[in-house]
Protein backbone atom coordinates (compact mmCIF):
# COMPACT_ATOMS: atom_id res chain seq x y z
CA UNK A 1 0.00 0.00 0.00
CA UNK A 2 1.62 3.63 -0.93
CA UNK A 3 2.06 6.22 1.33
CA UNK A 4 -0.34 8.02 -1.32
CA UNK A 5 -3.30 6.06 -0.73
CA UNK A 6 -2.53 5.75 3.59
CA UNK A 7 -3.07 9.98 3.42
CA UNK A 8 -6.16 9.49 1.13
CA UNK A 9 -7.69 7.34 3.84
CA UNK A 10 -6.13 8.98 6.69
CA UNK A 11 -7.99 12.63 5.73
CA UNK A 12 -11.63 10.98 5.12
CA UNK A 13 -11.01 10.62 9.13
CA UNK A 14 -11.96 14.33 9.84
CA UNK A 15 -11.21 13.80 13.59
CA UNK A 16 -7.82 12.44 13.00
CA UNK A 17 -7.15 14.89 10.44
CA UNK A 18 -8.51 17.85 13.23
CA UNK A 19 -5.80 16.13 15.36
CA UNK A 20 -3.14 16.76 13.15
CA UNK A 21 -3.75 20.19 12.88
CA UNK A 22 -3.77 20.74 16.82
CA UNK A 23 -0.18 18.84 17.34
CA UNK A 24 1.01 21.21 14.33
CA UNK A 25 0.02 23.89 15.97
CA UNK A 26 1.53 22.70 19.34
CA UNK A 27 4.92 22.11 17.85
CA UNK A 28 4.80 25.55 16.18
CA UNK A 29 4.04 27.02 19.57
CA UNK A 30 6.88 24.95 21.10
CA UNK A 31 8.86 26.20 18.85
CA UNK A 32 8.40 30.11 18.45
CA UNK A 33 6.53 30.61 22.04
CA UNK A 34 9.74 31.56 24.10
CA UNK A 35 10.29 33.73 22.29
CA UNK A 36 6.89 35.40 21.63
CA UNK A 37 7.65 38.10 24.85
CA UNK A 38 10.47 39.20 26.51
CA UNK A 39 10.67 36.98 29.34
CA UNK A 40 13.41 34.15 29.53
CA UNK A 41 12.25 30.68 31.11
CA UNK A 42 14.51 30.64 33.73
CA UNK A 43 14.61 34.69 34.78
CA UNK A 44 12.93 35.68 38.32
CA UNK A 45 11.35 38.52 39.18
CA UNK A 46 10.69 37.98 43.12
CA UNK A 47 8.81 41.27 43.26
CA UNK A 48 6.07 39.42 41.01
CA UNK A 49 5.48 35.77 42.73
CA UNK A 50 2.73 33.67 41.71
CA UNK A 51 0.91 36.55 40.26
CA UNK A 52 -2.62 35.77 37.52
CA UNK A 53 -2.85 35.92 33.84
CA UNK A 54 -2.82 39.46 32.52
CA UNK A 55 -1.69 41.37 30.11
CA UNK A 56 2.24 41.36 31.44
CA UNK A 57 1.93 37.62 32.36
CA UNK A 58 0.23 35.74 29.77
CA UNK A 59 -0.71 32.70 31.80
CA UNK A 60 0.72 34.34 34.90
CA UNK A 61 4.01 33.92 36.61
CA UNK A 62 5.37 30.99 39.43
CA UNK A 63 6.29 30.77 43.08
CA UNK A 64 9.79 32.42 42.05
CA UNK A 65 8.00 35.22 39.60
CA UNK A 66 9.31 33.04 36.43
CA UNK A 67 6.82 33.44 33.45
CA UNK A 68 4.69 30.63 32.71
CA UNK A 69 3.65 31.77 29.12
CA UNK A 70 7.47 31.13 28.39
CA UNK A 71 8.06 28.11 30.86
CA UNK A 72 5.17 26.02 29.29
CA UNK A 73 6.27 26.55 25.69
CA UNK A 74 10.08 25.79 26.54
CA UNK A 75 8.87 22.72 28.56
CA UNK A 76 6.89 21.80 25.98
CA UNK A 77 9.51 21.86 23.44
CA UNK A 78 11.71 19.92 25.78
CA UNK A 79 8.91 17.06 26.15
CA UNK A 80 8.04 16.98 22.54
CA UNK A 81 12.27 16.54 22.03
CA UNK A 82 12.37 13.78 24.31
CA UNK A 83 9.57 11.99 22.89
CA UNK A 84 10.38 12.32 19.06
CA UNK A 85 13.96 11.09 19.27
CA UNK A 86 13.25 8.51 21.78
CA UNK A 87 10.32 7.14 18.90
CA UNK A 88 13.09 7.62 16.07
CA UNK A 89 15.96 5.52 18.19
CA UNK A 90 13.54 2.70 19.69
CA UNK A 91 11.61 2.30 16.73
CA UNK A 92 14.75 1.74 14.40
CA UNK A 93 16.04 -0.47 17.05
CA UNK A 94 12.51 -2.75 17.14
CA UNK A 95 12.47 -2.47 13.06
CA UNK A 96 15.90 -3.66 12.82
CA UNK A 97 15.30 -6.47 15.50
CA UNK A 98 12.35 -7.56 14.35
CA UNK A 99 12.86 -8.09 10.63
CA UNK A 100 16.30 -9.76 11.47
CA UNK A 101 14.38 -11.97 13.67
CA UNK A 102 11.45 -12.99 11.41
CA UNK A 103 13.67 -12.95 8.57
CA UNK A 104 16.30 -15.68 9.70
CA UNK A 105 13.90 -17.92 11.74
CA UNK A 106 14.28 -21.38 13.25
CA UNK A 107 15.85 -21.44 16.55
CA UNK A 108 17.61 -18.34 16.34
CA UNK A 109 14.16 -16.30 15.75
CA UNK A 110 13.04 -18.02 19.09
CA UNK A 111 16.12 -17.36 21.12
CA UNK A 112 15.97 -13.61 20.25
CA UNK A 113 11.95 -13.50 20.82
CA UNK A 114 12.09 -15.63 24.21
CA UNK A 115 14.81 -12.60 25.21
CA UNK A 116 12.02 -9.78 23.84
CA UNK A 117 9.28 -11.79 26.36
CA UNK A 118 11.30 -11.95 29.26
CA UNK A 119 11.88 -8.40 29.46
CA UNK A 120 8.70 -7.75 28.40
CA UNK A 121 6.86 -9.42 31.44
CA UNK A 122 8.46 -6.74 33.62
CA UNK A 123 6.47 -3.68 33.74
CA UNK A 124 7.52 -0.73 31.68
CA UNK A 125 8.05 2.05 34.27
CA UNK A 126 9.96 -0.18 36.45
CA UNK A 127 12.88 -0.15 33.99
CA UNK A 128 12.84 3.02 33.34
CA UNK A 129 12.43 4.39 36.95
CA UNK A 130 15.69 1.38 37.51
CA UNK A 131 17.70 3.19 34.28
CA UNK A 132 16.69 6.64 35.99
CA UNK A 133 17.84 5.79 39.39
CA UNK A 134 21.28 4.20 38.30
CA UNK A 135 22.43 7.50 35.77
CA UNK A 136 22.52 11.15 36.31
CA UNK A 137 19.32 13.25 35.71
CA UNK A 138 18.71 15.13 32.53
CA UNK A 139 17.56 14.79 28.94
CA UNK A 140 20.10 12.62 27.66
CA UNK A 141 19.54 10.32 30.19
CA UNK A 142 15.36 9.82 30.01
CA UNK A 143 16.21 9.60 26.34
CA UNK A 144 18.61 6.65 26.88
CA UNK A 145 16.19 5.31 29.56
CA UNK A 146 13.23 5.26 27.40
CA UNK A 147 14.61 4.15 24.11
CA UNK A 148 16.44 1.05 25.91
CA UNK A 149 12.84 -0.27 26.84
CA UNK A 150 10.45 1.27 24.18
CA UNK A 151 11.55 -1.04 21.39
CA UNK A 152 10.48 -4.10 22.41
CA UNK A 153 6.59 -3.69 21.10
CA UNK A 154 8.05 -2.24 18.02
CA UNK A 155 10.08 -5.59 17.57
CA UNK A 156 6.82 -7.82 17.81
CA UNK A 157 4.84 -5.70 15.93
CA UNK A 158 7.31 -5.88 12.67
CA UNK A 159 8.33 -9.70 12.83
CA UNK A 160 4.57 -10.09 12.71
CA UNK A 161 4.38 -7.86 9.98
CA UNK A 162 7.19 -9.62 8.37
CA UNK A 163 6.26 -13.21 8.79
CA UNK A 164 3.14 -12.49 7.01
CA UNK A 165 5.44 -10.90 4.15
CA UNK A 166 7.30 -13.76 3.93
CA UNK A 167 4.48 -15.78 2.56
CA UNK A 168 3.92 -13.47 -0.26
CA UNK A 169 4.89 -14.43 -3.39
CA UNK A 170 6.68 -11.51 -4.24
CA UNK A 171 9.14 -12.69 -1.27
CA UNK A 172 9.39 -15.93 -2.40
CA UNK A 173 10.40 -14.65 -5.35
CA UNK A 174 12.96 -13.17 -4.28
CA UNK A 175 14.41 -15.37 -2.38
CA UNK A 176 14.31 -18.23 -5.63
CA UNK A 177 16.30 -14.69 -7.64
CA UNK A 178 19.55 -15.92 -5.10
CA UNK A 179 18.55 -12.03 -3.10
CA UNK A 180 20.85 -12.11 0.51
CA UNK A 181 18.78 -11.64 3.65
CA UNK A 182 20.15 -7.89 3.76
CA UNK A 183 18.37 -7.26 0.24
CA UNK A 184 15.68 -8.74 1.51
CA UNK A 185 15.17 -6.56 4.21
CA UNK A 186 15.63 -3.12 2.56
CA UNK A 187 14.37 -3.67 -0.75
CA UNK A 188 11.28 -5.98 0.54
CA UNK A 189 10.42 -5.78 4.08
CA UNK A 190 10.70 -2.39 4.66
CA UNK A 191 8.89 -0.75 1.91
CA UNK A 192 5.50 -3.09 2.80
CA UNK A 193 6.16 -2.61 6.79
CA UNK A 194 6.55 1.62 6.57
CA UNK A 195 2.70 2.08 7.55
CA UNK A 196 3.14 0.10 10.50
CA UNK A 197 6.65 2.00 11.75
CA UNK A 198 4.82 5.02 11.13
CA UNK A 199 2.24 4.19 13.21
CA UNK A 200 4.23 2.80 15.90
CA UNK A 201 6.24 6.23 15.81
CA UNK A 202 2.99 7.96 17.08
CA UNK A 203 2.33 5.28 19.70
CA UNK A 204 6.10 5.52 21.23
CA UNK A 205 6.00 9.25 20.98
CA UNK A 206 2.91 9.30 23.16
CA UNK A 207 4.19 7.04 25.46
CA UNK A 208 7.65 8.40 25.55
CA UNK A 209 5.55 12.24 26.26
CA UNK A 210 3.67 10.64 29.16
CA UNK A 211 6.65 8.80 31.37
CA UNK A 212 9.06 11.87 30.54
CA UNK A 213 5.79 14.00 32.30
CA UNK A 214 5.62 11.00 35.19
CA UNK A 215 9.25 10.55 35.64
CA UNK A 216 9.78 14.40 36.10
CA UNK A 217 6.52 14.99 38.08
CA UNK A 218 7.75 12.30 40.28
CA UNK A 219 11.25 14.12 40.61
CA UNK A 220 13.12 11.56 38.46
CA UNK A 221 13.46 13.95 35.11
CA UNK A 222 14.68 17.17 33.95
CA UNK A 223 16.79 18.65 36.15
CA UNK A 224 16.14 22.23 37.30
CA UNK A 225 16.31 24.85 36.17
CA UNK A 226 15.11 23.74 32.93
CA UNK A 227 11.64 23.18 32.37
CA UNK A 228 9.70 20.13 31.22
CA UNK A 229 5.37 19.59 31.28
CA UNK A 230 5.91 16.85 34.03
CA UNK A 231 7.94 19.51 36.10
CA UNK A 232 5.43 22.30 35.44
CA UNK A 233 2.66 19.87 36.68
CA UNK A 234 4.76 18.85 39.66
CA UNK A 235 5.19 23.12 40.41
CA UNK A 236 1.75 23.72 40.00
CA UNK A 237 -0.24 20.89 42.07
CA UNK A 238 1.70 22.42 44.96
CA UNK A 239 -0.62 25.57 45.09
CA UNK A 240 -3.38 24.45 43.21
CA UNK A 241 -5.90 25.54 45.80
CA UNK A 242 -4.52 29.32 45.91
CA UNK A 243 -3.06 29.42 42.64
CA UNK A 244 -4.56 26.81 39.86
CA UNK A 245 -3.43 28.60 36.99
CA UNK A 246 -0.39 27.04 37.24
CA UNK A 247 -1.46 23.57 37.02
CA UNK A 248 -4.32 24.34 34.55
CA UNK A 249 -2.09 25.28 31.76
CA UNK A 250 0.56 22.55 31.38
CA UNK A 251 -2.20 19.79 32.16
CA UNK A 252 -4.03 21.26 29.22
CA UNK A 253 -1.29 20.92 27.34
CA UNK A 254 -0.09 17.97 28.12
CA UNK A 255 -4.07 16.53 27.48
CA UNK A 256 -4.00 18.14 23.99
CA UNK A 257 -0.96 16.35 23.39
CA UNK A 258 -1.68 13.03 24.51
CA UNK A 259 -5.20 13.11 23.23
CA UNK A 260 -4.38 14.30 19.37
CA UNK A 261 -1.12 11.76 19.13
CA UNK A 262 -3.60 9.03 20.18
CA UNK A 263 -6.65 9.77 17.79
CA UNK A 264 -3.80 10.14 15.15
CA UNK A 265 -2.59 6.66 16.16
CA UNK A 266 -5.96 5.82 15.74
CA UNK A 267 -6.66 7.42 12.10
CA UNK A 268 -3.43 6.09 10.78
CA UNK A 269 -4.59 2.27 11.75
CA UNK A 270 -7.81 3.18 10.08
CA UNK A 271 -5.89 4.12 7.05
CA UNK A 272 -3.63 0.87 7.05
CA UNK A 273 -6.64 -1.68 7.46
CA UNK A 274 -10.00 -0.41 5.74
CA UNK A 275 -11.56 -3.47 7.58
CA UNK A 276 -11.02 -1.77 11.17
CA UNK A 277 -12.97 1.58 9.89
CA UNK A 278 -15.62 -0.50 8.13
CA UNK A 279 -16.48 -2.41 11.41
CA UNK A 280 -15.90 0.50 13.64
CA UNK A 281 -18.73 2.46 11.37
CA UNK A 282 -21.02 -0.79 11.94
CA UNK A 283 -20.60 -0.62 15.38
CA UNK A 284 -21.74 2.84 15.41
Amino acid sequence: MSLRIIWWRFKQNKIALASLIVLFVLIIMALIGPYLNSWGYSEQVLQKTNQRPGIEYWFGTDSLGRDLFTRLWYGARVSILIGIVTSAVSVSMGTLYGSISAVLGGKIDEVMMRIVEVFYAVPFLLYVILLMLIMEPGIKTIIIALATVCWFNTARVVRGQVLKLKEEEFFLAARLLGAGKIRLIVHHILPNVTGHIIVMFVVVVSEAVFVEAFLSFLGLGVSVPKASLGILAKEGIQGIRSYPWQLFFPAVFISLLMLSLNLIGDGLRDALDPKIAVKKRAEL
